[in-house]
């Protein structure tokens, strides 16, 4: 039967753990996963740009032995021509194996899903949802702290559009004993429906605060987030906030010395670069780690064996 991953949700706490598994399986040995996807193709759409994202599904792709049909920009499909999403998902699954599909629009990966006769990936939509950067998410938090639970998660930024936030919130919120402390302006504070129907649904206990200096002591993870530019109606409101947060090696002093620090890049400048060689700096590595969990994914929606 055919499985799309839309929402972090459509995969149980037990599934995410045994994928997690799985890509410390890769990192240890890569040669046995080399020819896993032999004479399968992945199609990459994305509509919306995107660096890491399309290039760790790519280069999943490659290293478990497929091949890959990319597009980059709405521009050079027939989206430009006016094209719907299901018409290009029935299309495009004549060709590949499976699609990993970025959107600017919420729910287009969920359509695509409905229309394509091969699994669909959400790569990102809109400022809805982005499942495997949450998986990326996981495993790091998995590898560094060698738990899922009883954890103080500090989310700093914009949790008001910030897609990767809304998607982590909803897997972290599955583990007893976490507690998070929500850090941004009113402006971006996380929306009333994911405090609602997340947060308190599964009685986590949260905080709300405009504060970053003062939380810092308290946290396990500090998970930060750029002001997106692109997600803002007008700039005189972007220019206001985008600069709300800046970690800095002072704020990090009253840290804990087993801090941290994630962020689903692209940095601009919420991360001074004097921090990038702090033991406690996890980006780099979690951009690596999403590589593996999208060979983890990959392999699991097309039913191949680890």
């Amino acid at each position: 039967m055919k499985r799309s991953l839309i929402d972090i949700c459509d995969l149980s706490t037990e599934e995410i753990e045994e994928m997690v598994d799985v890509a410390k399986d890769i990192m240890r040995n890569p040669q046995k996963y080399s020819e896993k996807c032999k004479g399968k193709k992945l199609a990459a759409l994305f509509f919306e740009p995107s660096t890491r994202t399309r290039l760790s599904f790519e280069a999943a792709m490659y290293e478990l032995g497929g091949n890959v049909l990319s597009v980059s920009s709405a521009d050079s499909s027939s989206a430009s021509k006016g094209e719907s999403v299901a018409d290009t998902a029935r299309i495009v699954s004549c060709y590949a194996d499976i699609i990993a599909m970025r959107h600017p629009k919420e729910g287009a990966p969920l359509v695509a899903a409905m229309n394509a006769s091969i699994p669909v990936i959400n790569a990102g939509d809109g400022g809805h949802n982005h499942p495997t950067q949450t998986l990326a998410d996981i495993c790091t938090v998995s590898l560094e702290k060698g738990r899922l639970n009883n954890l103080t998660v500090g989310f700093c930024g914009d949790l008001k559009f910030g897609r990767t936030v809304h998607s982590l919130i909803q897997a972290l919120s599955r583990y007893s004993g976490n507690r998070f402390i929500l850090i941004s302006p009113e402006e971006l504070n996380l929306p009333g429906y994911i405090k609602k129907d997340v947060i308190e649904k599964n009685r986590i206990e949260y905080v709300q605060t405009t504060s970053l200096e003062q939380v810092m002591p308290e946290l396990d993870i500090l998970y930060m987030t750029r002001v997106q530019k692109e997600r803002f109606f007008n700039e005189e409101d972007y220019l206001r906030l985008k600069d709300s947060y800046i970690l800095t090696p002072e704020k990090l002093k009253s840290a804990r010395s087993d801090l941290s620090i994630l962020h689903p890049l692209p940095r601009v400048n919420e991360i001074s670069v004097a921090i990038d060689n702090d033991p406690r700096a996890c980006y780099f590595k979690q951009a690596l780690y999403g590589k593996y969990m999208r060979m983890a994914l990959i392999m699991k929606l097309l039913g191949i064996e680890p």
